[in-house]
């Protein structure tokens, strides 16, 4: 397996953080990240599209090994 670097850690923490918020609205309507920053909208929606990202990242690289 080749060694990771820090964007790769980076995107991996951001998805994992995405999945298990995902699975908290789903299953308790529970939005972790906007527990977390409350009412500061540009802080969500740049902790979401880091998420996005990072999941486009995730697939590509997933698919170059």
């Amino acid at each position: 397996m080749a060694e990771k670097n820090v964007l790769d850690w980076i995107a991996l923490v951001l998805v994992i953080v995405g999945g298990l918020n995902w699975g908290l609205v789903g299953l308790f309507q529970f939005d972790l990240v906007k527990a977390v920053l409350g009412s500061i909208l540009f802080l969500q929606n740049a902790v979401y599209i880091l998420v996005g990202l990072s999941a486009v990242y995730m697939i590509y690289y997933a698919m170059k090994k």
